[in-house]
Formats: structure tokens, sequence, C-alpha cells
């Protein structure tokens, strides 16, 4: 079954897990360790806050178009291949982020982070999926908790792992240590991934390029429109329903098409799960790019201290993922979660310029309990919710919506901070926080298909 690996008849392969949390962790770590070094890298290139905000779109743009595209290459061809490539995407990037000698080649190799870190969530969720079949476990509720763990609760520690990076090496080595990392997953995916090719046999459902460079139109035309929000870009989302159209005739016309857009018209539970993953990300990304600028610009604290301060939200979460993701009840843990959200966002909206450590630590002690909640249970959902025959493929659109709504939480900041993140900037932003937090409430509440869900993990 693999290289390596060791089979069993009842229990998941746990020499797989090693590559699986390794090579997923790389992805969430570079979408939020940047949040720390924009500041340090403005001011070592001299670059304007309106060229440094391309290090962090350059990475989502890459990754939003570049994960259903890795999943649905994983779904025909097997996860090793691709995962390979990607370690080596991410070691190039490292190297080429230590010696740039500019702001757009920095920009360059987080296209390339973006392009690298791409495949391991994808082919994780794809592993799973097969382990699952294998030894009958309709849902491996511990292997899942340790993926929402390693794919985004531990995303927000990338502000304080930053934060000591610089301190230690400055601002090149957030992109230094994506070097040792992309070794090490490079070994673990040589060792065990699977050398299996899916029962398709790559046949015909890998050659959709013309519905991936349309995909590819569309979801671009509408990220940059999200990066800068302006009457005179209006162009660009009408253009992204043009193709978006284009995209779906095509698609519904072909024998294998990229993605398979009749599952999503007769699946709406998977499609609100999407919808909940924008929701939920929006809220999330608000926080951890616009209370971080914050945190530097007006409260004054140096990178290595905002990031101490955000530490909270990453213990937190990873207590709450842990202790609660062996628990069936998904609809609860989205009710609770984005409750919980709201009250991080009252926090912030109440919070002011010379707020004591203790007010700060306990902001970010709260929005880590809907971090451990919410995206474990969006997570599972999918889980249970997509064809199994693609399910690399929807776990890479689940982190295209994902980073949608970290463009809208970008361009919220953008739209509130104007040259700089005022304390009423950072309330006017707690307030959109508070506002999308409500919708996710609501939306979780009337979605009556999460009681199959919850009956499924059960089962």
């Amino acid at each position: 079954m693999t290289a390596g690996a060791v089979e069993t008849d009842t229990g998941f392969d746990r020499r797989l897990l090693a590559p699986m949390m390794i090579g997923s962790i790389l992805n969430p770590i570079n979408s939020s360790i940047i949040a720390i070094a924009l500041v340090p890298i403005a001011v070592a290139l001299g670059a304007p806050a309106s060229q440094t905000a391309w290090l962090v779109s350059g990475l989502y743009l890459a990754t939003a178009v570049g994960q259903p595209v890795m999943g649905r290459l994983i779904d025909v061809h097997g996860p090793r291949r691709l995962y390979l490539v990607g370690a080596l995407c991410t070691v190039a990037a490292g190297i080429l982020g230590v010696v740039a000698p500019d702001l757009w080649v920095l920009v360059i190799a987080r296209v390339l982070l973006g392009i690298g870190t791409c495949a391991a969530y994808p082919a994780s969720m794809y592993l799973i999926r097969m382990e699952g079949d294998r030894t009958g476990t309709a849902s491996p509720a511990g292997v899942l908790t340790a993926l929402s763990v390693t794919t985004q609760t531990i995303a927000v520690i990338g502000p304080t792992l930053g934060g000591l990076l610089i301190g230690l090496g400055g601002w090149r080595a957030t992109f230094a240590v994506n070097i040792p990392l992309g070794v090490a997953i490079l070994v673990l995916g040589l060792l065990f991934l699977p050398r299996t090719v899916p029962a398709s046999g790559g046949q015909g459902t890998g050659s959709d390029w013309v519905g991936v460079a349309l995909f590819t139109a569309m979801v671009l035309s509408l990220l940059v429109f999200l990066m800068h929000l302006s009457l005179d870009r209006m162009w660009l989302p009408v253009l992204a329903v043009g193709v978006g159209t284009a995209f779906v005739l095509w698609e519904r016309r072909r024998t294998h098409p990229f993605i398979d857009v009749a599952v999503f018209v007769g699946n709406r539970p998977l499609v609100v799960t999407y919808v909940r993953a924008v929701l939920a990300a929006t809220v999330s990304y608000s926080y951890l790019y616009g209370y971080t600028q914050w945190l530097q610009e007006t409260r004054e604290l140096s990178a290595t201290a905002a990031g101490l301060v955000l530490l909270p939200t990453f213990v937190v979460g990873i207590v709450v993922s842990v202790t609660t993701g062996r628990r069936p009840q998904i609809r609860r843990k989205l009710l609770v979660g984005a409750v919980a959200q709201m009250a991080a966002a009252a926090l912030i909206l109440s919070t002011w310029t010379d707020a004591p450590v203790w007010y700060l630590v306990l902001t970010a002690a709260v929005t880590g309990v809907p971090q451990g909640l919410i995206n474990l249970a969006v997570q599972n959902t999918l889980y249970h919710q997509a064809d199994p025959g693609r399910m690399g493929a929807s776990s890479g659109l689940l982190r295209t919506f994902m980073y949608s709504g970290a463009m809208l939480a970008s361009a919220a900041s953008g739209a509130f901070f104007g040259a700089r993140a005022t304390t009423a900037g950072v309330h006017e932003l707690a307030l959109f926080m508070l506002v999308v937090a409500a919708v996710l409430a609501v939306l979780t509440v009337v979605d009556r298909s999460l009681r199959a869900v919850d009956a499924a993990a059960q089962s």
C-alpha cells in the first residue's frame, strides 16, 4: 500500500501522520507569519504599505487557485507526486526569500511558497478518506482533530513565531524557516506516502486544462477586486461572473471535469459549508492582520511583544481543539464558536489606546476559543458532505473559500485603517467582525443539514 508504511486491518496507518501534519502546517503558518514581518520588511526595503500588501496577497492568490488544482490532481494521480513537488517548491521559496534583493523578488518567493504549500492539506484529507475506507472507520475523529490543529488552529502561532524569528535573525528568518521544514516533509513524503494511483488511473480526469484556466481567471478577478475595493474596479467582479458562467458551462459538458459543478448544485449543504468557511475566516483573519497591525502601530508593541501577546490565542485554540475533537456535536461547536467570535469582537470594540497587557491577553485568549472550535467543525462537516471520489478537490476548494475570507478581512482592514491602524479604525473593524460572526451564528441555526452530519459523526 505505501512505501515503508505499516498496514493494519483495524487502525489508521500511524506512519502517515508525520508527513500529513508537518506538511499541512506550512501553508497556515506562512499565511499568518507574514503579519508580524510586514513592518520590518517595509522599513528594511523602504517599501510603502501598498506594496508590502502583495506579500500577503501573493501567497493567497497562489493558494486560492492552487489548492483545488492540486486537490484535483491528487484525486487523479494520488498524493505522493504532488506532495513531493510541493516540498521542493517550498524549499526553493525559502532560499529565494533569504537572498531576495528587493520587495518584488520577495513577492515571487511568496507566490512560489503558496504553490509549494498547496498540496499537503488536500493530500492529507485524501489519505484520511483512503484510510477510513480501508479500516471501515466512518469518522476518524482523532486524526481529523490532529489535522485541524495543524492546518488552522496552529496558524495563530504564526505571528508569535514570526516575532521570535525576527528577534533572533531578522525578517529573512521568516523565509529561511521553510528550508528545513521543506526538506523534512520531502524526506517524510519519500518514506511514507503511498505509491499507488487511484482507481481512475489518472485517465482523462487530469487533462481539463481549459477548466483550470477558466477557474483561475474567475478566482483571480474576484480576489484582486477584494484586495483593492473601489468603484473603478467594478469591471473585475463583472469579469469574474462572465468567466464563471463560461466555467460552469464548460465543466457541465466535460466527461471528466476539473470541478464537477453538478455535484455542488446538487449538494447544497456542502455549498453552505463553504459559505461558513468564508464567514469564519473573515473574522479570524481580521483579527490576525488588523488587530496585530493595531498592536504594533498604535499600541506600539514590538514585533516580538505583539507576537507574544497573541500567543494565548494559539494555546487556547489548541486546548479547545484537543479537548473537543472527539466529541461529535459539530453543530454545537459551530454555534459556540460563532458566539465566541462575537465576544472577541466585542472585546476589541471596547479596547482603548493604552489598554493594559492583561486586557490584550484576555482578548487573545477569548479569540482562541472559536479558533479551536470552528475550524475543526467545518473540516469535519466537509469530510462527511463531500463526494469521497473528489475529496482532494473539495478540500482544496475549502481553502479557496477560506482565503477568500482572508481577502475580505484584508480589504476591510484597509478600508477602516487607511494609512494607519488607529484605535477608531480597529473599533470599526471590530464592529464589522461582530456583524459577520452574527451572520455565521444565524446560518448555523437555520441549517438543518447539520443534524445529519452530527448523526454521521456519531456512527
